[in-house]
């Protein structure tokens, strides 16, 4: 199960990755505005990499904000793209709740488990 959900939050970087940094017009659009959909993309991957890494979480986002920061600059060089404070500010905190809610969910299940173990 742990190679599933792996490859998942990497498939969902590599999505990210070419929504920040390839030609604007194949991004995808919503409804929920820019910052609206920068903060669901970048919460589904921390939220995945915090489910991926679980021994790791700490580390990998503190990766993962560097990551962003430096997505973020390299829209510098691509054509059509624009480093902006504001989005990074929005990707790293969105991220950091998706480990954090990452953490929950583990400690539900965790409660779940033994709370189910007890009872058997």
């Amino acid at each position: 199960m742990s190679i599933f959900v792996r490859a998942f939050a990497w498939l969902l970087a590599a999505a990210v990755t070419f929504a920040t940094l390839g030609p604007p017009g194949l991004r995808p659009h919503s409804d929920l505005g820019q910052d609206g959909e920068h903060a669901l993309a970048f919460i589904l991957v921390g939220l995945a990499f915090g489910l991926a890494y679980r021994q790791r979480r700490l580390a990998v986002a503190a990766v993962s904000v560097i990551l962003i920061g430096l997505l973020e600059l390299m829209q510098f060089w691509a054509p059509g793209r624009h480093a902006r404070l504001e989005d990074f500010l929005v990707d790293a905190g969105t991220a950091c709740i998706g480990f954090a809610l990452a953490a929950v969910v583990d400690w539900v299940m965790t409660r779940f488990r033994t709370n189910s173990a007890l009872t058997n």
